[in-house]
């Protein structure tokens, strides 16, 4: 097959009008076209009255070779990458020791199906609830105040990625394609088989529920196993070399291949590895506040009269400034028609995240607004401990909660006011949607003066760039605090702890990815790294 590129047509183009444009862009007669499929699509907004749809398409010929010859200089016509997926092992007969998977975000979900595809049994362990008991306490915080520090918006079933957008796009490289092996496995399990060539793919949270319990129920029907309410509270190690983990109650299970993939919240399994003299070390990260406007101001600043078009749906942003000092402040998990929600893991602390439903259809759009923090902002007697970015996270969420009353509402301000310096006593016409609540203040007291600074320089400057982007009655709301992972595991090409051989730190909370879609690419390299040690046939190629 061949895949053409950059093949661009009208917004509101028939549906019929593909396959015409294909052989006109390769100058075939109709019948010389034998199929098509379209792999990709996206949209060129910058011309707002005229937006065009943009295709890659890959297409099935009467007579390849010949069109490939006539137009071997065409840089938009080549030939179709190979992008199916090829197991690198399979378990060997009589596996004595099973691999542990610890944690069920997208990054241990697909180290654990992976591994069960290959015959390795894995044994998944979750510290949180499966997913929909998992939902139920998640609504406690939301809408009764009340906080379960084991299974919240961070520890459950599916991670934190289940209360969120569902964003599946990610911007590293992946020459083999793994991104393409995570979504044919999620639409297998329940995804919208959209997700497989829409440029900029999500799923939603109530569909994200339903495609989590798919998954396990697949790995299960593979002789895995998932045991949920187990925390790892000891890992055991003999000589550098892992031999197994302990539970909270005391059990001991061997395993001498271990995948941590315990994401960016678990800060009491970081300590307890740190104490264990796993080799981690501090890396930077980034806080500031959700800023929530009209999805229709988004939509009109984005798309012009085509606002509200069903083929574009909801508009979405990206913005970056660089600050007089020094630092970088940008939007991060922008969630259009969505809303912002309680996301703390530990009583006494305040932490926002966003969401959105596949229909991306509430009032609000919401995005985070952070500046960049680096090692060696935190105080002196932290620099020599690679934990200190912990500590400084929980410092600003502390800070939150008390100024947010205490209750777990979330602090905020009009963004007018916070412009202004000064603290907000009301609300204006935009309504906050975060529960259980908002309590309006001075935000300047939760976050360290450099964000405040920075924030303040650039929300003007994004208004330059989105018309209505620093509208007085916009709503900020504090504090976002966990937008990746304070600590990197450091790992070497084996994938294994460069001091801990049979321990394998994988995905956000180790260091080594940004979402949903790159964890669960790090998932599949990590259960690749350990088929291949199993069955002694070396690393695996990067």
């Amino acid at each position: 097959m061949l895949r053409l590129t950059e093949l661009k047509l009208p917004l509101d183009h028939p549906d019929d009008a593909l396959a015409p444009a294909i052989c006109r862009r390769l100058g075939i007669a109709a019948d010389d076209l034998l199929g098509f499929t379209v792999f990709k699509r996206s949209h060129d907004a910058r011309k707002k009255s005229a937006i065009v749809l943009i295709y890659q398409i890959d297409v099935e010929l009467r007579d390849e070779a010949t069109v490939r010859v006539r137009l071997k200089d065409d840089r938009q016509v080549m030939p179709t990458p190979d992008m199916d997926y090829r197991f690198v092992a399979h378990a060997p007969a009589g596996l004595k020791m099973r691999p542990v998977v610890v944690g069920t975000g997208p990054c241990g979900l697909m180290a654990g199906l992976l591994l069960a595809q290959m015959g390795f049994r894995p044994i998944i362990l979750e510290r949180g609830k499966a997913v929909r008991e998992r939902t139920k306490d998640t609504w406690g915080l939301w809408r009764k105040h009340n906080l379960n520090p084991e299974s919240n918006v961070q520890f459950g079933e599916g991670g934190a990625g289940t209360f969120s957008d569902g964003k599946l796009y990610s911007q590293i490289k992946d020459p083999n394609f793994l991104g393409r092996k995570v979504m044919a496995e999620f639409v297998k399990a329940g995804a919208p088989a959209e997700i497989l060539y829409v440029s900029k793919p999500h799923i939603g949270t109530f569909r994200l529920v339903k495609m989590v319990e798919n998954l396990r129920a697949t790995i299960t029907g593979l002789g895995g196993e998932i045991r949920f309410g187990s925390k790892v509270e000891r890992l055991l190690v003999d000589d550098q070399q892992v031999c197994g983990v302990e539970l909270a109650g005391g059990e001991r299970i061997a395993a001498e291949h271990v995948v941590l993939a315990i994401g960016h919240s678990a800060r009491d399994t970081f300590q307890m590895l740190h104490d264990a003299g796993v080799y981690i070390e501090a890396k930077p990260f980034a806080i500031g506040f959700r800023i929530e406007h009209p999805q229709t101001l988004i939509d009109r600043a984005r798309f012009g009269p085509h606002a509200g078009n069903e083929q574009l749906g909801a508009a979405d942003y990206k913005l970056v400034h660089h600050c007089a000092n020094g630092r970088a402040a940008y939007s991060f998990c922008m969630c259009p028609g969505g809303q912002v929600v309680a996301a703390t893991s530990e009583p006494g602390r305040v932490v926002t995240n966003g969401m959105s439903q596949y229909s991306r259809a509430e009032r609000n759009a919401n995005a985070a607004l952070v500046v960049e923090v680096r090692p060696e902002d935190f105080p002196d007697d932290y620099r020599r401990n690679p934990l200190a970015g912990i500590d400084f996270q929980r410092h600003w969420e502390s800070m939150a909660f008390i100024a947010g009353g205490g209750t777990y509402d979330a602090p905020a301000q009009r963004v007018g006011d916070f412009l202004a310096g000064q603290p907000s006593t009301a609300l204006g016409s935009i309504e906050p949607s975060y529960q259980p609540g908002v309590h309006m203040t001075d935000l300047a007291a939760c976050a360290p003066d450099y964000v405040i600074e920075a924030l303040r320089e650039a929300i003007p400057a994004f208004d330059r760039q989105i018309k209505g982007f620093a509208m007085a009655d916009a709503v900020l709301t504090g504090v976002e605090t966990r937008t990746s992972s304070p600590i990197r595991i450091k790992r070497g090409d084996d994938f294994q702890s460069i001091n801990t051989r049979g321990l394998y730190p994988a995905g956000e909370g180790a260091g080594y990815a940004g979402g949903i879609l790159s964890a669960g690419v790090d998932g599949i390299k990590v259960a690749e790294a350990v088929a291949l040690a199993i069955t002694g046939q070396g690393c695996p190629a990067n």
